[in-house]
């Protein structure tokens, strides 16, 4: 078998005709434009009357683990549309947040042997640091977490008022996290 110099082959074209070595650091440049997008606040949505309105909300995810591919590819359609609307004139609001409030985290919790507030809060800051990471284009100035005072008491507010009761349709974490239960 006759020996090969593998100086003498020619270089691989990835697609857009970048050569391995040509100093394309997908990386690198990635978060060169994140930054820029982030300082120049591209992604926020504020109120504009001269624009049409567009909403875009894809499923809140369960903070009770981690991303997978199911989720790249829910946020990935959604990012798609909130940019091409954004693109096309629209005053879009993408909201990002966490249903994080019922037994699919709490029982994670309980499986790892941790508080589900400790769980929840750890699993949020990284499925934020991946999602942030891939670049989609959420305002964060509108995350909500469903676990939060600052969320639930609004909702049970609002059930309140469209029940005509007391609010006693609302599930309420225990004072241990440990079970959800019926307010009285």
């Amino acid at each position: 078998m006759a020996e090969q110099n593998t100086s003498e082959r020619p270089q691989q074209s990835a697609p857009g005709g970048v050569t391995a070595g040509s100093g394309y650091d997908p990386q690198k440049i990635e978060m060169k434009w994140q930054k820029r997008w982030a300082e120049a606040r591209v992604f926020e949505s504020e109120v504009d009357p001269s624009k049409p309105k567009y909403y875009v909300l894809e499923m809140l995810p369960y903070p009770s683990g981690t991303l997978h591919m199911g989720h790249m590819r829910n946020y990935a359609i959604g990012d798609v549309v909130a940019r091409v609307k954004r693109m096309r004139g629209f005053n879009v609001m993408h909201p990002m947040g966490w249903d994080s409030f019922g037994l699919p985290a709490e029982n994670a919790a309980i499986k790892n042997n941790t508080h589900p507030r400790t769980w929840t809060n750890k699993n949020i800051a990284e499925i934020q640091r991946g999602l942030r990471r891939f670049g989609f284009s959420y305002d964060w100035r509108r995350e909500i977490s469903t676990c939060e005072p600052e969320y639930y008491r609004f909702r049970r507010a609002s059930r309140s008022i469209t029940a005509g009761t007391s609010g006693s349709s609302c599930a309420c974490w225990s004072a241990g996290w440990r079970t959800a239960k019926r307010a009285a």
